[in-house]
């Protein structure tokens, strides 16, 4: 009877620790739709930190991106994500608006990225030419209350324009976005991505297209330190010919507070330990920069990512 007892307790002591055991040994990171930029470089992520820490297992998950990323990563469904930084921002301090109910203070941060772009990009035969044009036509605006969406949101609001304006609005990912204007049924799509998107190098390659610029003075009335002036260089897409000026924004590499300090600190070493893998999964990666991992940084950093940052010399 007491070794019966015995069992039992140790059986229980299995069963309290199995969740921090398999946390330690499962790590999921979260992307995007399979036509962004997120979706190719978290499934290189994974492999390289499979084979940089061989005790764990590890997946890619597509998704809708940013919104979902963080609430699935306070829910414990997730190790790592990718996430634009205004949507972190709004994750941090609970704007229910952009899709977050309560604060979500289980957000750990792992690095700065690349920035995305903010690329409105229309039909040549659409008369689109200036943000002012796109009234009364019909426009993709991203996944509901996804990153991408939030940007639309902005960038629209600042152009003074609403949803109300518009013909059709339609929530969509990326490549069912670029499928519909293929098919006549759109006139533009605003994405927010990385250059050179596979989506939008896939629509460029299928009709003729055109980069809508969004002036300085839409980012000045946006007003929000998250958007910065950027360009989308000429040849950017089959037929764009010229830089076209825009805004951009910074992403990030996310994580759990319980994730463990090893566990961080193995992702974060790993990560930039293998860019050269990362700038093959898509070009976007060319801009990461050990430089600038902390710039901007939303939320606290994970001790693991900050037990990295001090032994390659980032923080004193």
């Amino acid at each position: 009877m007491t070794r019966i007892r015995h069992c039992l307790a140790f059986a229980a002591v299995l069963a309290l620790n199995a969740p921090a055991i398999a946390a330690e040994q499962f790590i999921n990171v979260l992307t995007g739709g399979t036509s962004g930029v997120y979706y190719p470089l978290g499934v290189t992520l994974s492999n390289i930190i499979g084979k940089a820490m061989p005790s764990v297992k590890t997946s890619a998950q597509a998704t809708k991106a940013s919104v979902e990323n963080l609430n699935l990563l306070q829910a414990g469904r997730g190790e790592v994500a990718f996430t634009l930084g205004d949507s972190l921002s709004d994750a941090w301090n609970g704007v229910e608006d952009s899709g977050f109910k309560t604060p979500l203070k289980k957000l750990r941060g792992i690095a700065a990225i690349y920035p995305n772009y903010i690329q409105i990009v229309a039909r040549a035969d659409s008369g689109i030419r200036t943000l002012a044009d796109l009234k009364g036509k019909k426009i993709s605006v991203g996944a509901p209350k996804s990153g991408t969406e939030l940007n639309a949101r902005a960038i629209l609001a600042a152009a003074g324009l609403s949803y109300k304006d518009f013909s059709k609005v339609e929530y969509l990912a990326f490549g069912e976005s670029v499928e519909l204007m293929k098919n006549r049924q759109l006139d533009v799509t605003l994405q927010s991505a990385g250059l050179g998107v596979a989506s939008l190098k896939d629509l460029a390659s299928s009709m003729e297209i055109v980069v809508v610029a969004v002036p300085p003075e839409i980012l000045k009335k946006i007003g929000d330190p998250a958007y910065l002036p950027a360009t989308i260089p000429a040849n950017t897409y089959t037929g764009q010919t010229a830089p076209v000026p825009g805004v951009a924004i910074q992403n990030y590499l996310v994580t759990r507070d319980d994730l463990s300090i090893e566990a961080a600190y193995g992702i974060t070493k790993a990560f930039w330990s293998s860019l050269d893998q990362l700038v093959n999964a898509h070009v976007a990666a060319k801009a990461i920069d050990l430089k600038h991992a902390l710039d901007g940084m939303p939320v606290p950093l994970h001790p693991g990512a900050e037990k990295y940052y001090r032994e390659v010399g980032l923080i004193k």
